[in-house]
């Protein structure tokens, strides 16, 4: 089975850093935190990785218990981290939190979160 979805990831992950170096000058001067953002895009894109991998084995099973235990265990692990993540990064930036910094990382959540769903619905067609 060939699966792109982790070149696709990859190639996301370059386009938001190089978005993101592109664009530093402006996000600087407007407060936001370029190494809490590089970091959320790494984590972010590994989170995705994992939790792909997670769904796709849960859409694969043949059992309806393991693909629910699958999709919504992915679905879950991957807000707490984000939850997490943006808790560890207003606890620690506590009198300089940037909510341009927050927006930024819940957009690139939204986007791996679409890419990451396109594939599996790919998936999904050639099962059926």
């Amino acid at each position: 089975m060939s699966d792109r979805f982790y070149f696709r990831v990859i190639g996301l992950f370059i386009l938001l850093n190089g978005a993101l170096l592109l664009l530093k000058a402006w996000l600087l001067g407007n407060g936001a935190h370029m190494t809490a953002l590089l970091i959320g895009n790494l984590a972010l894109a590994s989170i995705s990785a994992i939790t792909y991998n997670m769904s796709r084995k849960g859409i694969q099973s043949e059992n309806n218990s393991v693909f629910l235990l699958r999709v919504y265990g992915s679905m879950i692990s991957r807000m707490m981290f984000c939850l997490a993540g943006i808790t560890i990064y207003a606890v620690a930036n506590r009198p300089h939190t940037s909510k341009i910094t927050i927006f930024i990382l819940m957009f690139f959540y939204a986007v791996y979160s679409v890419v990451e769903n396109v594939s599996l619905q790919k998936i999904t067609r050639r099962k059926n």
